[in-house]
């Protein structure tokens, strides 16, 4: 199944509830709820912006970076990441990333249930 991103991004603030900054979120759209995946999306974070710390409680989260650099955090442990890197967080952990760079950050972000 090929599933394309949402052509216009949506301004969004305040990522995973606590992010700082603004970002564009070019959804996709699962036409289906029978699979693993519940969300998928690019998102292009502005220098300075983030994805707030959040749990996974019952999800699992897959991030690809796909341009630019920042600091992701896992469990209190941070590291730099840079394009071409993918982070996994799973289910029962909690995870965020800033873009401390001067550059636009783009991810791939794919939310999955376990079953």
């Amino acid at each position: 199944m090929i599933l394309k991103n949402q052509d216009d991004g949506i301004q969004r603030e305040k990522l995973g509830g606590s992010g700082k900054g603004k970002a564009l979120a070019f959804p996709v759209t699962i036409p289906d709820q029978n699979g693993a995946f519940v969300m998928a999306t690019r998102i292009e974070l502005e220098p300075g912006a983030s994805v707030g710390y959040h749990l996974h409680a019952d999800t699992e989260e897959v991030y690809f970076v796909m341009a630019g650099e920042g600091s992701y955090c896992e469990e209190n442990e941070s590291r730099q990441v840079h394009a071409g890197d993918v982070m996994l967080c799973r289910m029962g952990r909690s995870h965020g990333i800033e873009n401390n760079s001067g550059k636009t950050l783009v991810l791939g972000a794919a939310i999955a249930k376990r079953s």
